[in-house]
């Protein structure tokens, strides 16, 4: 098997797995309970909410632990929107937001609220010209992700969020940090509030978070039930923290090593491309662990499933969109053609050369042949 879908999902590391059936056979009490079993489990909570703060850079009360990064898009967006609607209904975003992003901006709209998506640059960048024209003064979110899924355009984070509290200070600023978490170093200190994942990383399913600062006050999604914070209620998942930590740790060991091998393999696969009859969307500014490509004459879902017969997994678009094209793409290109064609190749420090070859034999091939057959 050739996978090749990283950014969709990745494997579970198997020490990770090792640590969460040790927890769910160690660990039965409930958190909340107060007796020994109990206390034990919530020791092991605080432990691992420790070690992931400290791995990030941000404070423990900081983490809300959610079921993914869905939850924590909407939990962020409409828990700051709702609180503090009093500042201002204005909301600005990008057009490469995931789903879980552009979702609760769209229900907000029911509400009153107002949006303006700011303008790319010709490399899928935030127009910072633009976007300090957009920010107003009841202006009460910004939300642009960090990396986006599809093409991996990486923002500048740092001078969003400088633009943003330039011009308006009570302006928050959320940013879906999925992509780069575990990918790349992020900067905490430069958002109010980030969602991620942990299947992202080589972690369990079911797990994610929003780091929140600490002094930010959000209408929680979820009412009732005692948890680790008050803003998201429920009974804590011991196993699927402490694997979080887990994973957490090991993807941010050797991290250097493991990125200088994304980096060879990525030029490996762009030199390889060099010889085959597409495009490549991504760019230089993109995360080198997803290069986007489009097809020429030939539909994406057509070679999805031919690679699929040769046991190749890649992606059309990212996992949870809709539609039957690629708005990130189409947000970058302007071209339909390239949208409706496009694939999504994320590689991983796991990745081999042997891989690479394989797939773009097999992606040649085919494309010789489907033209052929035209």
């Amino acid at each position: 098997m050739v996978y090749l879908d990283y950014s969709a999902t990745t494997p579970v590391n198997s020490e990770v797995i090792d640590t969460y059936s040790k927890v769910c056979r160690d660990y039965i009490g409930n958190p909340n309970s107060l007796h020994k079993l109990g206390v034990d489990s919530k020791r092991l909570i605080d432990a691992s909410t420790k070690q992931i703060a400290d791995i990030l850079g941000v404070k423990e009360n900081e983490v809300i632990y959610t079921s993914g990064a869905s939850e924590a898009n909407n939990m962020a967006i409409k828990g700051i929107c709702l609180k503090y609607k009093n500042r201002g209904m204005h909301i600005i975003t990008t057009e490469l937001e995931h789903s879980s992003v552009i979702a609760p901006i769209n229900y907000l709209t029911t509400l009153g609220f107002d949006v303006d998506f700011v303008k790319l640059d010709n490399n899928g960048l935030v127009d910072l010209d633009d976007l300090e024209k957009l920010v107003r003064k009841d202006t009460v979110l910004v939300s642009i992700c960090s990396v986006n899924s599809e093409i991996g355009i990486r923002q500048d984070i740092k001078k969003i969020y400088e633009t943003v509290k330039k011009k308006n200070p009570l302006c928050f600023v959320h940013s879906d940090v999925t992509q780069s978490i575990g990918k790349e170093v992020f900067d905490f200190n430069y958002v109010d509030l980030a969602s991620m994942s942990c299947q992202k990383f080589y972690g369990m399913k079911g797990i994610g978070a929003l780091i929140k600062k600490d002094k930010l006050i959000i209408e929680p999604l979820i009412h009732g039930g005692k948890s680790t914070t008050v803003f998201r209620s429920g009974t804590p998942a011991t196993p699927l923290i402490a694997s979080f930590a887990k994973a957490l740790r090991l993807m941010y060991e050797d991290f250097n090593s493991k990125q200088k091998k994304v980096l060879e393999i990525h030029d490996y696969l762009l030199n390889k491309l060099k010889n085959i009859d597409i495009f490549v969307n991504s760019n230089d500014v993109c995360l080198p662990n997803i290069v986007n490509i489009s097809l020429k004459n030939i539909k994406s879902e057509v070679m999805l499933h031919a690679l699929e017969e040769k046991d190749i997994y890649i992606s059309t678009q990212t996992a949870c969109s809709t539609g039957n094209y690629s708005k990130a793409v189409y947000a970058v290109c302007h071209d339909k053609d390239r949208a409706s064609s496009s694939l999504r190749i994320s590689i991983s420090y796991l990745t081999t050369k042997e891989e690479i070859d394989y797939f773009c034999d097999c992606l040649e091939k085919f494309i010789d042949s489907l033209n052929f057959r035209r």
